[in-house]
């Protein structure tokens, strides 16, 4: 593959997902973006993402019925927390251990994710502050 030259657009879009403390979605990192470099379109975000993807700097995070969303490449094995009001993923440092002993007997596991779903920080303030 031929090394690819670095750009506004593409060191924007780098730092935003490095900055980042979640997985964003191609919308968010086009909207935090764009705060640097104004122009900039979903279609380059969509690229860019692409060329991190494929140079291992980045990685997608796949949730059930969800679009991907992308964040910088780790080597410590995390999972994920999905707000279920403002749609919004945040890593969830650590694992729960050895999920082989859940596996039917004579069934080998490969690989596991954890998604936990509830609301952020953020929206369960929202929701006690309009109970009130």
């Amino acid at each position: 593959m031929a090394v690819e030259r670095a750009t506004r657009q593409r060191d924007a879009i780098r730092s935003v997902i490095q900055a980042s403390k979640r997985p964003l979605s191609p919308g968010e990192v086009l909207h935090a973006a764009r705060s640097e470099v104004n122009a900039l379109g979903l279609a380059t975000v969509y690229r860019t993402l692409k060329l991190l993807v494929a140079e291992g700097a980045a990685q997608v995070i796949t949730l059930p019925g969800e679009s991907p969303r992308y964040e910088m490449a780790e080597s410590a094995h995390h999972h994920h927390f999905q707000c279920n009001t403002c749609r919004r993923v945040y890593d969830v440092p650590g694992c729960p251990g050895d999920l082989r002993r859940l596996a039917p007997r004579g069934f080998t596991v490969e690989h596991h994710d954890v998604t936990l779903y509830g609301r952020c920080r953020d929206c369960a303030r929202r929701k006690m502050h309009a109970s009130r």
